[in-house]
């Protein structure tokens, strides 16, 4: 429903989101790659317990070169669609690396190299750790709303194949909602609910 949602912002507010936080089981690389450039958004996700790190990345959030330093992230060049790093400070490997002599200490990376680890905003980055920290926290009462909106908080379910209907029932409704919504054709004038109306007065 991401892509789906980004194309109703677009055609209700002429407006979509530069950033969009998810969940990592629900969202593959190829939207992430749509998202990315068609879009121009970061889809940010932590990332699976199993999953394989690629460079400069040896963990979510951090970054190394091949001989072990500290990297940092210095900016995305949308000229060569690629990310840069350089020696996080203090870059107290660099003064010893046998290679300083032939290292720019400039290292790029595509982002299609690892659409989760790189993407638009590298993992790695205090930016995409301080989003992820604090708004998929908010994803959690979210979905307790829905299920208290379907009242599902009242119901006690003992039996596995029972709760597992009613979990299906209730991404059935959710989804359904939400497709209701993207197909409700757009407003001409958005406002319009909030503009005074004059009360008639029949005199006759």
């Amino acid at each position: 429903m991401l892509i789906p949602s980004l194309v109703y912002c677009a055609r209700r507010w002429s407006w979509w989101p530069s950033h969009v936080v998810a969940d990592m089981g629900y969202l593959g690389a190829e939207a992430k790659r749509v998202c990315r450039e068609k879009w121009h958004v970061t889809v940010l996700t932590h990332v699976r317990a199993n999953m394989r790190m690629v460079p400069p990345l040896e963990s979510e959030t951090r970054a190394v070169c091949h001989q072990g330093q500290a990297l940092a992230w210095l900016g995305y060049d949308w000229r060569s669609n690629e990310h840069e790093f350089g020696p996080a400070a203090p870059a107290s490997l660099c003064a010893i690396c046998w290679e300083q002599s032939q290292c720019g200490r400039r290292f790029a990376y595509p982002p299609s190299q690892h659409e989760s680890l790189l993407g638009l905003l590298p993992l790695c980055t205090r930016a995409a750790q301080r989003i992820l920290k604090q708004m998929r926290p908010w994803i959690e009462p979210t979905q307790s709303y829905e299920k208290n909106q379907l009242g599902l908080s009242q119901v006690f379910l003992n039996s596995l194949r029972l709760t597992w209907s009613m979990c299906l029932l209730a991404d059935a409704v959710s989804i359904m909602r939400t497709r209701a919504l993207l197909e409700q054709p757009p407003s001409d004038f958005l406002l319009k609910a909030l503009l005074p109306q004059q009360l008639t007065w029949d005199w006759a």
